[in-house]
């Protein structure tokens, strides 16, 4: 995360629709809605009202709300209680709350080979 610099996380907050791709260094929270991809130098977290219909790429991932797409995250991905997840992902790290779900395949990433 050495280009956040100024250590400012871009925000996207609740009752904002966005359609297109999302591209940036550091870190975002999606309280809004996005049909799109988004792809991350840092860590991604989708809030409580948060919905991404695409896929996501990022270091580190929190979903509170709700994923319709892949998801590869190079570290840790934590999944909340509330977080509903619908498509595949790969991680280094999973931690899930009772009560998530995900519906897909999951894959551990294996560090000897990244």
């Amino acid at each position: 995360m050495s280009d956040n610099i100024t250590g400012l996380i871009n925000t996207i907050t609740v009752g904002t629709n966005i359609k297109g791709d999302i591209q940036a260094n550091g870190d975002f929270r999606m309280d809004g809605t996005l049909e799109g991809n988004i792809t991350l130098t840092g860590k991604l977290v989708i809030g409580e009202h948060g919905h991404v219909i695409g896929n996501v790429v990022c270091q580190n991932a929190n979903v509170i709300g709700v994923i319709d797409g892949n998801l590869s995250v190079k570290e840790q991905l934590t999944m909340y209680a509330t977080a509903r997840v619908k498509g595949d992902i790969v991680a280094n790290k999973l931690a899930i709350e009772a009560g998530a779900y995900f519906s897909g395949t999951c894959h551990m990433l294996d560090e000897l080979s990244e």
